[in-house]
């Protein structure tokens, strides 16, 4: 079942045309309905990953990223994380640096979200910060020509945001992803590094990198609502017939006395050891430290 499911995935972005092209022919035309039952049947095999699949045991790596930053929509919270199994996208996250991280007592303000203008990505902290290799490997995919485009931080641009998402994932997962890097780690588990910045990639395909070398910069490009990093580990270069593989990160600690509201306020209780839960604040040391200090313990 799991070969036809990655059999079917791979032709995903095709199936999601047919599929649209078939419920418009059916409006227009006077097709057999059944034919939408197939069409769904089919799109169900490319992007739902089915729960029963075995995962793999967890993955350690560095973070790719240092210093303070977020954690949203994390395996820490839910699986899957990003609401699908599709694109390897299981135990995605997404990290951002937050703004106005206020101490974890007292009273916060509630998010709030208005109607004007977008902002432009450079306004936000996390636009242009470095992304770090996770661990040894050979770089299989780069891509960075696609262009930042401004945050989706109001109404009017989350409003739009759903509706260029329907055209985006018509195209496939490289709109969804934006700008990427792909690298091999070895022993079957690959890493993408998603939403990176237009021109910021400091590698190709075939070049060999080691744990904490910077890949490209944090962006705004791809299905994003304002610059951040999406992270995933998969069992395959290719996000379309990949499955999710589960992590957890080395040398992070959350920060228990800390928020930011802007982006919720973390629950009681969720979060594993070296894996920050949705909205939760946390402290990251670049690869490079986690390697000196392992090299003077006795």
């Amino acid at each position: 079942m799991n070969g036809i499911r990655r059999s079917v995935a791979r032709r995903s972005d095709v199936l999601l045309k047919a599929f649209l092209a078939g419920v418009t022919a059916l409006l227009l035309l006077d097709i057999p309905g059944w034919w939408y039952w197939i069409f769904l049947v089919f799109l169900a095999l490319a992007y739902v990953r089915p729960p029963w699949d075995r995962a793999r045991a967890p993955v350690t790596v560095a973070a790719p990223v240092s210093g303070t930053w977020l954690a949203l929509n994390s395996p820490g919270s839910k699986v899957p994380a990003h609401g699908t199994r599709g694109y390897g996208q299981t135990y995605a996250i997404d990290v951002l640096i937050p703004r106005n991280v206020l101490p974890a007592t007292g009273e916060h303000p509630k998010p709030r979200f208005g109607w004007g203008l977008p902002a432009a990505p450079d306004t936000f902290p996390a636009f242009g910060a470095p992304v770090h290799a996770v661990a040894d490997g050979t770089v299989v995919a780069a891509a960075d020509g696609q262009r930042d485009h401004l945050a989706r931080n109001t109404w009017t641009g989350f409003v739009y945001m759903l509706l260029e998402g329907i055209v985006r994932q018509a195209g496939g997962w490289r709109l969804i992803f934006g700008n990427r890097v792909i690298i091999d780690h070895g022993g079957g588990v690959y890493a993408a590094y998603a939403h990176l910045r237009r021109g910021s990639l400091r590698v190709r395909p075939g070049d060999r990198v080691e744990a904490g070398r910077i890949l490209g910069e944090v962006g705004n490009t791809g299905n994003t609502s304002e610059p951040h990093l999406h992270f995933q580990l998969m069992d395959r270069p290719g996000p379309q017939e990949a499955a999710g593989i589960p992590f957890r990160w080395e040398g992070v600690a959350v920060r228990g006395d800390a928020v930011a509201p802007h982006y919720g306020l973390p629950k009681p209780g969720e979060g594993e050891p070296d894996l920050p839960a949705n909205a939760q604040v946390f402290q990251a040391r670049p690869a490079v430290q986690i390697a000196a200090d392992s090299s003077m313990s006795p």
